[in-house]
Protein backbone atom coordinates (compact mmCIF):
# COMPACT_ATOMS: atom_id res chain seq x y z
CA UNK A 1 0.00 0.00 0.00
CA UNK A 2 1.35 3.59 -0.76
CA UNK A 3 1.30 5.95 2.28
CA UNK A 4 0.77 9.37 1.85
CA UNK A 5 1.47 12.07 4.26
CA UNK A 6 -0.77 13.36 6.27
CA UNK A 7 -0.89 17.08 5.24
CA UNK A 8 -2.63 18.58 8.51
CA UNK A 9 0.69 19.66 10.30
CA UNK A 10 1.60 21.55 7.13
CA UNK A 11 -1.92 23.25 6.45
CA UNK A 12 -1.55 24.46 10.35
CA UNK A 13 1.23 25.70 9.90
CA UNK A 14 0.93 27.83 7.01
CA UNK A 15 -2.12 28.81 8.27
CA UNK A 16 -0.53 30.09 11.52
CA UNK A 17 2.78 31.56 10.04
CA UNK A 18 0.15 33.61 7.54
CA UNK A 19 -1.69 34.98 11.33
CA UNK A 20 -4.17 32.99 12.90
CA UNK A 21 -2.34 32.72 16.14
CA UNK A 22 -4.34 30.99 17.72
CA UNK A 23 -8.38 29.42 18.18
CA UNK A 24 -11.46 31.51 19.63
CA UNK A 25 -11.84 30.89 23.20
CA UNK A 26 -14.84 28.50 24.08
CA UNK A 27 -18.35 29.69 25.54
CA UNK A 28 -17.20 29.04 28.90
CA UNK A 29 -13.52 30.77 28.71
CA UNK A 30 -15.60 33.99 27.44
CA UNK A 31 -18.21 33.50 30.74
CA UNK A 32 -15.19 33.40 32.61
CA UNK A 33 -12.92 36.03 31.51
CA UNK A 34 -15.83 38.75 31.68
CA UNK A 35 -16.47 37.47 35.48
CA UNK A 36 -13.66 38.96 36.99
CA UNK A 37 -10.37 41.21 35.81
CA UNK A 38 -7.39 39.42 35.35
CA UNK A 39 -3.42 40.19 34.67
CA UNK A 40 -2.60 40.23 30.78
CA UNK A 41 0.21 37.75 30.08
CA UNK A 42 1.72 37.67 26.52
CA UNK A 43 3.46 34.42 25.81
CA UNK A 44 5.36 33.56 22.64
CA UNK A 45 5.11 30.58 20.93
CA UNK A 46 9.00 29.23 18.99
CA UNK A 47 6.41 27.64 16.44
CA UNK A 48 2.72 27.10 14.93
CA UNK A 49 0.71 27.70 17.71
CA UNK A 50 -1.73 24.55 16.96
CA UNK A 51 1.28 22.00 17.03
CA UNK A 52 0.99 18.81 19.33
CA UNK A 53 3.85 20.21 20.94
CA UNK A 54 1.82 22.86 22.51
CA UNK A 55 -1.07 21.05 23.17
CA UNK A 56 -0.53 21.45 27.37
CA UNK A 57 -0.61 25.48 26.35
CA UNK A 58 -3.75 24.47 24.36
CA UNK A 59 -5.75 22.49 26.74
CA UNK A 60 -4.73 24.70 29.74
CA UNK A 61 -6.23 27.32 27.92
CA UNK A 62 -9.32 25.78 26.68
CA UNK A 63 -10.00 24.19 30.22
CA UNK A 64 -9.62 27.50 31.89
CA UNK A 65 -7.02 26.50 33.91
CA UNK A 66 -5.18 29.91 33.13
CA UNK A 67 -8.60 32.05 33.82
CA UNK A 68 -8.81 29.97 37.15
CA UNK A 69 -5.33 31.12 37.97
CA UNK A 70 -6.22 34.67 37.48
CA UNK A 71 -4.67 35.26 34.17
CA UNK A 72 -5.22 35.98 30.92
CA UNK A 73 -2.97 34.87 27.97
CA UNK A 74 -2.06 36.54 24.72
CA UNK A 75 -0.76 33.82 22.59
CA UNK A 76 1.46 34.92 20.09
CA UNK A 77 3.98 33.16 17.10
CA UNK A 78 7.43 33.91 16.70
CA UNK A 79 10.41 32.67 14.51
CA UNK A 80 12.07 29.78 16.64
CA UNK A 81 13.07 29.32 20.17
CA UNK A 82 16.01 31.95 19.94
CA UNK A 83 14.14 34.82 18.10
CA UNK A 84 11.42 34.08 20.66
CA UNK A 85 14.21 34.89 24.02
CA UNK A 86 15.77 37.52 21.99
CA UNK A 87 11.45 39.19 22.50
CA UNK A 88 11.19 37.72 25.85
CA UNK A 89 14.81 39.60 26.78
CA UNK A 90 14.08 42.93 25.57
CA UNK A 91 10.29 42.81 27.27
CA UNK A 92 8.23 42.72 24.13
CA UNK A 93 6.26 39.87 25.85
CA UNK A 94 6.57 38.88 29.20
CA UNK A 95 7.05 34.82 28.42
CA UNK A 96 8.07 32.59 25.84
CA UNK A 97 9.25 28.90 24.61
CA UNK A 98 12.30 27.56 23.65
CA UNK A 99 14.19 24.69 24.86
CA UNK A 100 15.76 23.78 28.35
CA UNK A 101 19.50 24.68 26.16
CA UNK A 102 17.90 28.25 24.79
CA UNK A 103 18.95 30.29 27.98
CA UNK A 104 22.75 29.11 27.49
CA UNK A 105 22.88 30.21 23.83
CA UNK A 106 21.11 33.81 24.21
CA UNK A 107 22.83 34.46 27.94
CA UNK A 108 26.33 34.25 26.51
CA UNK A 109 24.83 36.88 23.78
CA UNK A 110 23.85 39.31 26.75
CA UNK A 111 20.44 38.61 26.54
CA UNK A 112 18.99 38.18 30.26
CA UNK A 113 16.40 35.25 30.03
CA UNK A 114 15.88 32.08 32.26
CA UNK A 115 13.88 28.80 32.24
CA UNK A 116 11.23 29.00 34.67
CA UNK A 117 10.08 25.82 33.96
CA UNK A 118 10.77 22.40 31.75
CA UNK A 119 8.11 20.70 30.11
CA UNK A 120 9.78 17.01 30.75
CA UNK A 121 12.85 15.18 31.86
CA UNK A 122 14.11 14.26 28.89
CA UNK A 123 15.04 16.06 24.92
CA UNK A 124 12.22 17.83 22.89
CA UNK A 125 14.18 17.19 19.59
CA UNK A 126 14.38 14.06 17.53
CA UNK A 127 16.47 13.02 14.01
CA UNK A 128 14.60 11.56 11.90
CA UNK A 129 16.26 10.06 8.92
CA UNK A 130 14.78 8.20 5.41
CA UNK A 131 15.52 4.75 5.43
CA UNK A 132 17.10 4.62 1.75
CA UNK A 133 19.60 7.14 2.70
CA UNK A 134 22.07 4.83 4.92
CA UNK A 135 21.90 6.98 7.94
CA UNK A 136 22.23 4.91 11.31
CA UNK A 137 23.11 8.23 13.28
CA UNK A 138 24.66 11.52 13.45
CA UNK A 139 28.10 10.52 11.62
CA UNK A 140 26.44 9.31 8.99
CA UNK A 141 25.10 12.74 8.04
CA UNK A 142 28.41 13.83 6.64
CA UNK A 143 27.89 15.52 2.70
CA UNK A 144 24.18 15.25 3.26
CA UNK A 145 20.71 17.66 3.55
CA UNK A 146 19.18 18.03 6.86
CA UNK A 147 16.13 20.09 7.87
CA UNK A 148 15.70 22.34 10.06
CA UNK A 149 12.87 25.23 10.98
CA UNK A 150 15.74 27.69 10.93
CA UNK A 151 18.80 28.88 11.86
CA UNK A 152 17.37 30.75 15.03
CA UNK A 153 15.66 27.85 15.87
CA UNK A 154 17.31 25.71 19.51
CA UNK A 155 16.87 22.16 16.86
CA UNK A 156 19.54 23.80 14.76
CA UNK A 157 21.37 23.92 18.25
CA UNK A 158 20.94 20.25 19.10
CA UNK A 159 21.96 19.25 16.03
CA UNK A 160 24.84 21.19 15.90
CA UNK A 161 25.91 19.42 19.70
CA UNK A 162 24.92 15.74 17.90
CA UNK A 163 27.80 16.62 15.22
CA UNK A 164 30.26 17.93 17.53
CA UNK A 165 29.72 14.16 19.42
CA UNK A 166 30.84 12.89 16.09
CA UNK A 167 33.76 15.14 15.27
CA UNK A 168 31.34 16.65 12.51
CA UNK A 169 30.81 20.43 11.66
CA UNK A 170 28.22 21.93 10.24
CA UNK A 171 30.41 22.38 7.02
CA UNK A 172 30.34 18.73 6.43
CA UNK A 173 26.86 19.22 5.60
CA UNK A 174 24.19 20.77 4.02
CA UNK A 175 21.68 22.08 6.46
CA UNK A 176 18.56 23.28 5.45
CA UNK A 177 16.28 25.99 7.20
CA UNK A 178 13.33 25.17 5.40
CA UNK A 179 10.52 26.55 7.64
CA UNK A 180 7.45 24.69 9.67
CA UNK A 181 6.16 23.68 6.38
CA UNK A 182 9.49 22.38 4.20
CA UNK A 183 10.99 21.08 7.19
CA UNK A 184 9.37 17.84 6.71
CA UNK A 185 8.00 18.27 2.87
CA UNK A 186 11.76 18.24 1.71
CA UNK A 187 12.61 15.06 3.38
CA UNK A 188 9.49 13.38 1.94
CA UNK A 189 9.75 14.59 -1.18
CA UNK A 190 13.67 13.02 -1.18
CA UNK A 191 15.13 16.67 -1.44
CA UNK A 192 16.29 16.33 1.98
CA UNK A 193 17.67 12.73 3.77
CA UNK A 194 16.73 13.64 7.32
CA UNK A 195 15.32 16.40 9.93
CA UNK A 196 15.66 17.88 13.28
CA UNK A 197 12.72 18.65 15.03
CA UNK A 198 9.88 17.78 17.38
CA UNK A 199 7.84 14.29 17.17
CA UNK A 200 5.38 15.32 15.30
CA UNK A 201 6.89 16.14 12.40
CA UNK A 202 9.01 12.91 12.97
CA UNK A 203 5.15 11.36 12.70
CA UNK A 204 4.39 13.05 9.85
CA UNK A 205 7.72 11.75 7.91
CA UNK A 206 7.29 8.41 9.29
CA UNK A 207 3.74 8.10 7.80
CA UNK A 208 4.61 9.04 4.17
CA UNK A 209 8.18 7.10 3.61
CA UNK A 210 9.96 4.68 5.31
CA UNK A 211 11.97 6.50 7.73
CA UNK A 212 13.76 6.22 11.61
CA UNK A 213 13.77 8.57 14.37
CA UNK A 214 16.31 8.76 17.00
CA UNK A 215 16.16 10.66 20.50
CA UNK A 216 18.87 13.14 20.15
CA UNK A 217 19.70 12.84 23.74
CA UNK A 218 20.80 9.71 23.30
CA UNK A 219 23.88 11.66 21.69
CA UNK A 220 23.81 14.88 22.89
CA UNK A 221 21.57 15.76 26.36
CA UNK A 222 19.55 18.47 25.11
CA UNK A 223 16.54 18.92 26.95
CA UNK A 224 12.60 19.33 26.64
CA UNK A 225 10.46 22.23 25.84
CA UNK A 226 11.21 25.50 28.38
CA UNK A 227 9.14 28.42 29.63
CA UNK A 228 11.22 31.40 29.08
CA UNK A 229 10.79 34.76 31.63
CA UNK A 230 13.46 37.84 31.62
CA UNK A 231 14.91 38.74 35.00
CA UNK A 232 13.30 42.19 34.74
CA UNK A 233 9.56 40.24 34.05
CA UNK A 234 10.32 37.43 36.90
CA UNK A 235 11.17 40.49 39.44
CA UNK A 236 8.05 42.74 38.27
CA UNK A 237 5.15 39.77 37.28
CA UNK A 238 6.51 36.71 39.53
CA UNK A 239 2.86 35.98 40.82
CA UNK A 240 1.84 36.13 37.13
CA UNK A 241 4.59 33.33 35.95
CA UNK A 242 4.03 30.96 39.01
CA UNK A 243 -0.10 31.09 37.30
CA UNK A 244 0.98 30.57 34.32
CA UNK A 245 3.72 27.78 35.09
CA UNK A 246 0.92 26.12 37.66
CA UNK A 247 -1.57 26.02 34.96
CA UNK A 248 0.34 24.75 32.15
CA UNK A 249 2.00 22.07 34.11
CA UNK A 250 -1.50 21.04 35.21
CA UNK A 251 -2.57 20.38 31.64
CA UNK A 252 1.03 18.23 30.79
CA UNK A 253 0.27 16.21 33.78
CA UNK A 254 -3.02 15.28 31.85
CA UNK A 255 -1.53 14.65 28.86
CA UNK A 256 1.64 12.24 30.39
CA UNK A 257 -1.52 10.58 32.84
CA UNK A 258 -4.26 9.98 29.72
CA UNK A 259 -2.94 10.77 25.89
CA UNK A 260 -6.27 9.46 24.73
CA UNK A 261 -8.66 11.69 26.97
CA UNK A 262 -5.83 14.64 26.24
CA UNK A 263 -6.10 14.10 22.71
CA UNK A 264 -10.27 14.96 23.15
CA UNK A 265 -9.23 17.80 24.74
CA UNK A 266 -6.70 19.08 22.71
CA UNK A 267 -9.13 18.77 19.64
CA UNK A 268 -11.94 20.34 21.58
CA UNK A 269 -9.39 23.12 21.98
CA UNK A 270 -8.12 23.03 18.41
CA UNK A 271 -10.90 22.04 16.55
CA UNK A 272 -8.74 22.21 13.22
CA UNK A 273 -7.52 18.93 14.15
CA UNK A 274 -11.07 17.18 14.05
CA UNK A 275 -10.18 14.09 12.43
CA UNK A 276 -6.78 13.23 12.94
CA UNK A 277 -7.73 11.80 16.71
CA UNK A 278 -5.59 8.32 16.26
CA UNK A 279 -2.41 10.28 14.59
CA UNK A 280 -3.27 12.96 17.25
CA UNK A 281 -3.27 10.18 20.38
CA UNK A 282 -0.08 8.45 19.01
CA UNK A 283 1.72 11.53 18.86
CA UNK A 284 1.04 13.11 22.47
CA UNK A 285 1.49 9.42 23.62
CA UNK A 286 4.99 10.09 22.35
CA UNK A 287 5.33 12.79 24.10
CA UNK A 288 4.08 11.04 27.38
CA UNK A 289 6.64 8.32 26.96
CA UNK A 290 9.64 10.67 25.66
CA UNK A 291 9.44 13.56 26.16
CA UNK A 292 7.74 14.24 29.41
CA UNK A 293 8.98 11.68 32.57
CA UNK A 294 12.17 11.83 34.34
CA UNK A 295 11.45 14.85 36.80
CA UNK A 296 11.11 14.61 40.18
CA UNK A 297 9.83 18.11 40.69
CA UNK A 298 7.20 18.22 37.21
CA UNK A 299 8.82 21.03 35.54
CA UNK A 300 11.90 21.98 37.34
CA UNK A 301 15.42 22.13 35.67
CA UNK A 302 18.04 19.65 35.92
CA UNK A 303 20.80 21.48 37.05
CA UNK A 304 23.69 18.94 36.36
CA UNK A 305 22.30 18.12 32.91
CA UNK A 306 22.15 22.07 32.25
CA UNK A 307 25.94 22.19 33.31
CA UNK A 308 26.81 19.55 31.07
CA UNK A 309 25.33 21.08 27.94
CA UNK A 310 26.28 24.30 28.67
CA UNK A 311 30.08 22.43 29.26
CA UNK A 312 29.49 20.80 25.90
CA UNK A 313 29.08 24.08 24.01
CA UNK A 314 31.66 26.40 25.07
CA UNK A 315 34.65 23.08 24.52
CA UNK A 316 33.01 23.09 20.79
CA UNK A 317 32.98 26.40 20.63
CA UNK A 318 28.84 26.46 20.30
CA UNK A 319 29.00 29.78 23.10
CA UNK A 320 32.18 31.39 23.28
CA UNK A 321 31.64 32.35 27.50
CA UNK A 322 30.05 30.30 30.03
CA UNK A 323 26.84 31.66 32.44
CA UNK A 324 26.79 31.72 36.04
CA UNK A 325 23.98 28.30 35.82
CA UNK A 326 21.79 30.37 38.88
CA UNK A 327 21.62 32.99 35.27
CA UNK A 328 20.27 30.25 33.02
CA UNK A 329 16.99 29.16 35.57
CA UNK A 330 14.86 28.88 38.14
CA UNK A 331 13.07 26.35 40.04
CA UNK A 332 11.28 28.72 41.92
CA UNK A 333 7.87 28.48 40.30
CA UNK A 334 7.54 24.94 40.03
CA UNK A 335 7.29 24.28 43.91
Amino acid sequence: MTRTISRGWLLAAAALVAGVVAAPLSGAQAQTSQAQAREKVVYLFPAPALLPAFSPFNIARHKGYYAAEGIEVDFQVGRGGADVAKQVGTNNADLGGGIGDTPIVVRANEVPVKAVAILGGRGLIFLTARNDRGIKGPADLKGKKVTVTGLQDTAYYALLGMLATVNLKKSDLEILPAGPAGVTRLVVAGEADAMVGVPEWAYTIEQAVPATTQPSEQYYPSMAQAILASDETIARKPQAIRAFVRATLKAMKEVMDNPKQATADFIAAVPQHKGKEAELEEILGRYARFVYPGQATLGAMDEQRLKTVQDFMLKEGIIQKASPLAELYTNQFVR
